[in-house]
């Protein structure tokens, strides 16, 4: 029983609250606005203003201001006379005369002159005598004259009722001259209409004005600001117009500034208005042509407002008129544009209220401009000034309508979006408890609608997750950062990304869950820097270790393990078996030397070992150990097992030391440990030979790796010297070499080798060959008996289509020496690209050179493709000539290579030719050139130039004595066949 009563009063609550919100809502502004309608229509005025006598006058101007009363009436009597008349902005004096009619009441008359732009009058009555009955100016009045409304009013007793009245006048603007004659009461019933049309429209339209001000600041819109400031300024306009402009909220405007107060209002009223319009139809207006004109209107309110600060107010009048009719032009043509293009209700309102606005403004401006009557008062400021205001209260209202919808459907998107976005959204309070969430984080935390404001952030996430989202708001950029759930909730072992900035004391985020993608990230950083294979670290993570580890000061050693003979297995068994031994070889590395050791696998069966804080000797009995290890117990893959052996290199390294430095000093030791057999270590210590030859090694080739050629470069020659004429001819070979900052020389042979491994080796060699050519040219005289001069061309080069271009071009250069030249190119080299070095040895026989092949018999000789060949000489590789007196194989070599030259048409010549003995088996067997120490040393280019053959650098006793007995008998031999020719 007591529910169903509870439910009738709630019953009954709501119905009375439904009732009294309609009412207030729809039937009490309606019954206001039709009691206020019928009120205007049919209510009688408050004050009667009938009775008042319209008075007619004749008038002239006074341009010159020079004439007196007597001549004014004269001029006067004849004249034609009016009820209204312009001044035309003529500011210097109007004479009229007009009759005030008694008005038979018995009462004083009063003569009305309510033009608001009089400056002075003074009023004389006519007759034998003039007598001044008054006068008056904007700062008092004297005598009968009294100020009235915006005017001033002339008393009449009954001396002067009927009698002629001379005023002589001045005026300032567009002032019109009208006179009525009324009682003293219907005087103050005038008065009274006039000021309370003046509070009525100053009380409407200030109230209007301070509501939108208030409501635009509290809103922060700044069109309604200017609507507010435009109400002002309609005010004061209508002011204008009513003639009550000289004073503001009942205090009195001084009389000095009223003339620029009237310029400076109608310049911000124009600024206003344009202003408003432009603001208010700014979306609007962009699919509108002509927009320079609407520019040029917003110009012209600058012109007016420096007009109203520069120029007196009869001059600022025209300015304004051709202002305000290019502005009306221009602004009916917008309006027009709108209307058709827009027909949305805020336009139709605006366009309702500038059309009043513009009307009663035309009509001023033609009245006032071009005198035309009929115009002149046709409207009641009163009515323009509110009608015009309120029509665009209806406008900014219309608009505040439409932006408020458009708002709401933002929001009503907003929240849509809100509710189905992938990634959640959420609001805490100063608590760090949930205010707000959308639907995706409440599946992605567990948390129910009944929750928000309930639970707390920490109840999620893990320690430092709140600590970590304070870091996050206090800084200025839109930076992520990624958080991991808590324990024992459905955020457990998930981890998300989280932005979030602070709003109106709310923290406002979002959280994706990004566990996966951070699963990805990890394992391409791990794959990165890792071996996917043994899980070790790769060539890039062991080089960061090294990198890590040199900046370290502590003692550290590197070690770099090679397995023995691992392809077979590869071979063997497949790359499945050799993948798994692989596995199984990194898990013992890893058991023996410790997870913490930095282990990893830069080839197919090479690994590296960094050995932070271990001197060099405790590196060597780990090392030790390891391969112990590695080697004592053999790997089981399937049903195989497999013993694998490996070599250790171990190098000692320091503070400061590169990686890549390190990596090839450990790589040194290691190929040197597999050159002593298998299972084998060797250590390096700082200070050992090997660790200087590898650091003049990188020396030198981070010398030859810069972008220019390195200084100290030049050339040497080496004799070659014929076995046929050793004293006739001085035949040599170009040698290379480089003069270090420390004053020792680098061998043709690790500068080659150096300048390969940096990839400079073809400008080596274009600097050799010009070099070469250029000494040639420059001492061609000196060389009389020089057949020939070797220069080495490497494989690089030989495959540089460009470099060959090069080259053929400087031979051209060098035609007429071109000739001395034998270009040498190795075995290997030329067998390489058998079709591309018969066309570059055909084009270098073609330019006159030579060609020789250097090293013959050092690689894999095919002697089926040296007849393919057109060389001209064979160079017989040293090491066969170096100890072909020890063994016989070496001189069965030499000889058969001799042979196979001889035949070919080519010449033989033997290299490292160092003594005696090798220089009488190799005359033996026939070789044509020789070349060594045992016949001279490489020479200064000073000593090539001063020799006469190559035999005068042999310094060897015996050497020299066997060629000068091979001389003389030679010479012996030429004289015996001399003799014989000549008996013959």
């Amino acid at each position: 029983m007591q529910q169903m009563t509870s439910v009738k009063w709630a019953f009954r609550d709501r119905l009375t609250g439904w009732a009294f919100l309609r009412f207030s809502v729809y039937v009490a502004p309606f019954m206001i606005a039709l009691g206020t309608v019928a009120v205007l229509l049919w209510g009688p005025r408050q004050f009667d203003t009938t009775g008042t006598v319209p008075l007619s006058f004749s008038v002239i101007a006074d341009p010159s201001a020079t004439l007196s009363p007597a001549a004014a009436i004269e001029r006067l009597r004849n004249g034609t006379h009016t009820a209204r008349f312009s001044t035309h902005l003529a500011e210097t004096p109007f004479w009229f005369m007009l009759t005030a009619p008694a008005l038979g009441s018995g009462d004083a008359t009063f003569v009305d002159l309510p033009s608001r732009h009089a400056q002075t009058i003074s009023c004389w009555k006519t007759g034998p005598v003039l007598t001044l009955l008054g006068a008056g100016d904007r700062h008092g009045t004297s005598g009968a004259m009294r100020d009235n409304k915006a005017g001033f009013a002339l008393k009449l007793d009954e001396h002067t009722a009927d009698a002629q009245i001379l005023c002589r006048g001045t005026f300032s603007g567009p002032a019109y001259i009208s006179a009525s004659a009324s009682s003293l009461d219907k005087l103050e019933e005038t008065t009274l209409d006039f000021y309370q049309s003046a509070a009525l429209i100053t009380g409407g339209l200030l109230t209007l004005a301070i509501f939108v001000f208030v409501t635009a600041i509290i809103n922060r819109e700044w069109t309604y600001v200017i609507f507010a400031a435009w109400l002002v300024g309609n005010l004061r306009l209508s002011a204008n117009a009513m003639g009550f402009d000289t004073e503001w909220l009942g205090r009195t405007v001084p009389p000095d500034h009223i003339e620029f107060l009237r310029e400076f209002t109608f310049a911000a009223y124009y600024v206003l208005t344009t202003t408003l319009f432009v603001e208010l139809f700014r979306r609007e207006l962009k699919a509108i042509g002509l927009r320079w004109s609407l520019q040029a209107v917003r110009y012209g309110g600058c012109v007016l407002m420096a007009a109203a600060f520069t120029l007196s107010y009869a001059h600022f009048i025209p300015v304004l008129w051709a202002t305000a009719s290019f502005c009306i032009l221009v602004l009916t043509y917008f309006l027009v544009q709108l209307f058709i293009k827009a027909r949305s209700r805020t336009v139709l309102w605006y366009v309702a209220s500038m059309a009043i606005v513009l009307v009663a403004t035309l009509s001023e401006v033609l009245a006032a401009a071009f005198g035309v009557k009929a115009l002149a008062g046709t409207h009641s400021p009163v009515v323009t000034a509110l009608s015009s205001s309120m029509l665009c209260a209806f406008a900014i209202a219309e608009r505040m309508r439409e932006e408020r919808e458009r708002r709401r459907q933002m929001q009503i998107e907003l929240r849509n979006t809100y509710d189905v976005t992938p990634i959640g959204l959420f609001t805490l309070n100063g608590e760090s408890c949930f205010v707000r969430a959308n639907p995706a984080l409440h599946a992605m935390l567990g948390l129910s609608d009944e929750q928000d404001g309930t639970r707390r952030w920490a109840d999620y996430f893990a320690p430092g997750a709140e600590r970590a989202l304070g870091e996050l708001l206090e800084r200025d950029d839109s930076a992520s950062i990624e958080i991991d759930g808590t324990a024992g909730t459905k955020t457990e072992s998930r981890r998300y990304s989280l932005r979030a900035i602070r709003a109106n004391g709310f923290i406002e985020g979002s959280l994706e869950d990004v566990t996966d993608r951070s699963k990805a990230v990890e394992r391409l950083h791990f794959l990165a820097e890792h071996d996917p294979l043994t899980g070790l670290l790769n060539r890039r993570g062991i080089e960061h270790a090294i990198d890590r580890q040199c900046g370290e000061s502590s003692p550290w050693a590197l070690a770099y393990l090679d397995l023995d003979r691992f392809k077979l297995f590869n071979d063997l068994f497949g790359h499945g078996t050799g993948d798994e031994i692989l596995r199984h070889v990194a898990a013992r590395l890893v058991e023996r030397l410790g997870a913490h050791i930095p282990i990893g696998r830069i080839g197919g069966d090479e690994f590296v070992c960094v050995l932070a804080n271990m001197p060099i000797d405790d590196a060597i009995v780990r090392c030790r150990e390891l391969v112990t290890a590695l080697n004592s117990a053999p790997f089981h893959v399937d049903t195989r097992a497999f013993q694998v052996r490996g070599s250790i290199g171990v190098v000692e390294c320091s503070q400061g030391e590169r990686a890549l430095d390190a990596l090839a000093y450990a790589d040194r030791a290691c190929r040197a440990a597999k050159r002593g057999g298998n299972a084998r270590l060797v250590a390096l210590r700082k200070g050992a030979p090997a660790f200087e030859e590898r650091a003049a090694e990188i020396t030198l080739i981070e010398a030859l790796g810069q972008s220019r050629l390195p200084d100290g470069l030049f050339l040497v020659m080496q004799p070659i010297m014929s076995m046929h004429t050793p004293t006739e001819a001085l035949d040599f070979e170009i040698l290379l070499r480089m003069r270090t900052p420390d004053g020792a020389v680098a061998t043709a042979a690790k500068l080659i080798a150096a300048a390969e491994d940096s990839g400079t080796i073809v400008e080596i060699d274009r600097w050799v060959l010009t070099t070469t050519l250029a000494w040639l040219s420059e001492n061609r005289a000196s060389l009389s008996t020089t057949r020939f001069v070797c220069v080495n061309l490497s494989g690089g080069s030989l495959n540089d289509e460009h470099f060959l271009d090069e080259l053929f071009a400087l031979f051209s250069r060098h035609e007429d020496i071109v000739h001395y030249l034998c270009i040498e190119i190795t075995e290997s080299v030329a067998l390489h690209d058998l079709e591309h070095t018969e066309r570059f040895i055909a084009r270098v026989h073609d330019m006159g050179a030579k060609i020789a092949i250097d090293d013959f018999g050092a690689g894999q000789t095919s002697l089926r493709y040296l007849k393919k060949l057109s060389a001209d000489a064979l160079k017989i590789d040293g090491e066969f000539v170096r100890t072909m007196c020890n063994h016989p194989a070496d001189i069965a070599i030499v000889e058969a290579i001799i042979t196979l030259a001889r035949n070919l048409g080519m010449r033989s010549i033997a290299e490292w030719v160092e003594d005696f003995q090798t220089l009488r088996a190799l005359e033996e067997l026939g070789v044509d050139y020789v070349q060594g120490f045992g016949i001279a040393k490489p020479q200064e280019a000073v000593d090539i130039l001063a020799a006469t053959s190559a035999a005068s650098f042999v310094t060897n006793p015996e050497l020299a004595r066997y060629l000068k007995e091979q001389q003389t008998t030679q010479r012996g031999a030429d004289d015996q066949r001399m003799e014989r020719e000549s008996a013959v």
